[in-house]
């Protein structure tokens, strides 16, 4: 099979549209983010990319805090609003009529319609060209009960996540693995003779 080769461009994908939310004290905002991820297991830190012009950016540059709201598929056009709507001229979770939740380590709010959110605070600010990488600890994961089991195991599968590639939403369809499980050894059932 032959490959056609482009130049080089961001073209990792799916990534996950998160709603990060963050707050100067007297205004909440949100702002769609596709440029983030996991940088380290131990301690726990993650990242989030945001153009230098967004309102979004001068908040969190202040108060050195955010919230990724991992957003499930329900409500995909309040993730594709907040990504092309800016918050210095309206109210973004009134507009879209999200219900901020207040948060257990950071002053900014929470989505209380994303499953998970993961609050975060800010260690360092990478400039690196149209982006600048804000590098933050996780501080605290907070999950909605209804997705945790009976033995206190996140059930992920049920949050209806949502997926971003290529200028397209998608939802995250069914599970086909776990982690190990392409050299685990099967199980021999004990037969009674």
């Amino acid at each position: 099979m032959a490959k056609v080769s482009w130049k080089a461009g961001a073209m990792l994908s799916p990534v996950p549209p998160v709603l990060v939310s963050c707050s100067d004290g007297e205004r909440d905002n949100l702002i769609t983010v596709g440029w983030t991820g996991i940088i380290c297991t131990e301690p726990a830190k993650t990242y989030i990319s945001l153009r230098p012009e967004r309102f979004s950016y001068e908040i969190i540059s202040k108060s050195r805090e955010f919230i990724i709201n991992l957003p499930s598929s329900h409500i995909i056009r309040s993730i594709d609003f907040c990504g092309v709507r800016s918050g210095r001229k309206l109210d973004k979770f009134k507009e879209c009529r999200l219900t901020k939740e207040k948060a257990t380590q950071v002053a900014c709010p929470a989505v209380a319609e994303s499953p998970i959110s993961i609050e975060c605070r800010v260690t360092d600010i990478i400039k690196l060209g149209t982006h600048d990488m804000f590098m933050a600890d996780i501080i605290a994961v907070n999950v909605d009960e209804r997705y945790i089991d009976e033995k206190g195991k996140l059930r992920i599968e049920q949050c209806s996540l949502a997926a971003y590639a290529h200028g397209s939403y998608f939802a995250l369809g069914k599970k086909i693995g776990s982690f190990g499980y392409s050299v685990k050894k099967k199980q021999t059932k004990n037969r009674k003779k």
